[in-house]
């Protein structure tokens, strides 16, 4: 049921994020706050039917209570974002913050949170595989180093795979004047108009956010299963299809750059662990299969 339904919410933002380069305007924007919305569904709702309501209410708290606070702080104070404003375009505010902006937070945050979890060693462990996990990594504190390691390890990779999202959503949402920064210097290469301090604000949240997760939502969060396959693919296409987007649809060839390098850290690590368990799932299926005499013996 769980992936059933989880399934069914990414397909549909699959669809809406594929016609957002054929729209423009006020179509445009409306699509963009229809997205945000099916992305926060599709992640607390898995969270909440593959975890409980324990999980789904700490991500609620932390990242979408956690991104309003850091939000209104940011548009009130420019810390530590920057000095911004946002249009009208992304629907109702409050203290200044388009009440989809929290949303989008928590969108991205769960399967950021869960695709750090598969890297660090966090896959179910079948039985008989003496402590190893299917991505090919240690669970626990045996080999994989010391309980703190590993909760350092995990911390940085799901801050890196939030916070580098933004190396493309700020340039899109920009480009469309959804938000404009009043002291966009210094910027990065080829992404004008977006200051550095943005993207270390970025990091910085991504931080306190990801370090709160794990204690506010219990031991439910430390693993990963079959259950959180619609959240790993929902990571790998937000990766690869932004790539594609900003290359080729969205004329933001810098921002597809920078996106690919930044998000790269987690999802290229990501999809090579998911290729290689397919594999050995693979191999153990032809190991398990029957002898057949006079068909076998001729391969």
């Amino acid at each position: 049921m769980t992936r059933r339904i989880s399934w069914a919410l990414l397909a549909i933002l699959v669809l809406a994020q594929i016609c957002y380069p054929l729209t423009t305007g006020a179509t445009r924007a409306g699509l963009t706050v229809a997205t945000v919305v099916l992305g926060w569904l599709l992640s607390v709702g898995h969270a909440l039917l593959s975890r409980g309501p324990r999980v789904a209410a700490a991500l609620v708290a932390v990242a979408t209570g956690g991104g309003f606070a850091i939000e209104a702080i940011g548009v009130a104070t420019g810390v530590p974002f920057g000095s911004y404003d946002y249009s009208g375009e992304l629907g109702p505010k409050l203290a200044g913050v388009p009440l989809i902006i929290p949303l989008a937070w928590t969108w991205m945050a769960w399967p950021a949170w869960l695709a750090a979890v598969r890297l660090t060693g966090g896959s179910a462990s079948r039985a008989g595989d003496s402590g190893a996990t299917a991505g090919g990594g240690t669970s626990g504190t045996g080999r994989g180093g010391s309980a703190a390691g590993l909760w350092v390890r995990r911390i940085a990779l799901a801050t890196v795979g939030l916070a580098a999202w933004d190396l493309f959503l700020d340039p899109q949402m920009v480009a469309e004047g959804y938000w404009v920064w009043r002291d966009a210097t210094p910027a990065l290469p080829g992404l004008p108009g977006i200051p550095v301090s943005n993207y270390l604000g970025w990091l910085l949240f991504a931080v306190l956010m990801m370090s709160a997760l794990r204690p506010l939502a219990g031991p439910a969060a430390e693993h990963t299963d079959r259950r959180d396959h619609p959240m790993v693919a929902l990571y790998l296409w937000t990766y690869f299809s932004s790539i594609l987007a900003h290359a080729v649809f969205l004329d933001l060839p810098a921002s597809a750059l920078w996106g690919a390098a930044g998000m790269s850290v987690t999802a290229v690590p990501l999809a090579v662990t998911l290729l290689r368990a397919r594999r050995a799932r693979d191999t153990r299926r032809e190991d398990h299969q029957p002898y057949r005499p006079g068909v076998d013996a001729t391969r």
